[in-house]
């Protein structure tokens, strides 16, 4: 589940998840789907191991839902 959080930087909106464990051990630029959200990437720079995980929407889903 995603949670905007009250940070900012760099034009970027940090947002806060919980995500499976094995996914913080992900290789930087490696590629994901987040059911319902999009797909993202593992940030090149500040996806580390041993620390928080930080993925890159890369593109967005289309909600059409509804209509």
């Amino acid at each position: 589940m995603l949670q905007p959080a009250a940070q900012k930087s760099n034009h970027s909106k940090v947002l806060t998840a919980f995500v499976e464990p094995s996914l913080a051990s992900a290789a930087p630029g490696q590629q994901f789907q987040f059911e319902r959200h999009g797909y993202f990437v593992a940030d090149r720079v500040d996806h580390v191991q041993g620390s928080k995980p930080v993925f890159n929407l890369a593109v967005g889903l289309k909600n059409s839902w509804g209509k």
